[in-house]
């Protein structure tokens, strides 16, 4: 329901614009005329608009090209700093 309400409220606030951008009287039936050619020429542009995003997401590359490696070098380091004594120096 929500959707479907915002879709409305879309559309309309579109027609307000055309309507106001274009000082359009829509009680006189030429320019009821040219609200329609102005309205169906958004609403056709919106469409391509949402065509050309929707085939811009498809065609892009979401997953990393290059395989990272991850070394494991925490079990190393504890050894390292398991066998240094007191004084920073290695024990032998």
């Amino acid at each position: 329901m929500r959707v479907r309400v915002l879709i409305l409220v879309f559309l309309l606030l579109g027609a307000f614009f055309i309507i106001t951008d274009h000082n359009i009287h829509l009680n006189k039936g030429n320019e009821m005329n040219k609200f329609i050619g102005f309205y169906y020429s958004w609403f056709a542009g919106l469409f391509d608009n949402v065509k050309g995003v929707t085939g811009y997401v498809i065609r892009s590359e979401w997953l990393p090209q290059d395989k990272i490696i991850i070394k494991n070098n925490f079990s190393a380091n504890i050894s390292t700093n398991a066998s240094k004594n007191y004084s920073g120096n290695y024990s032998k």
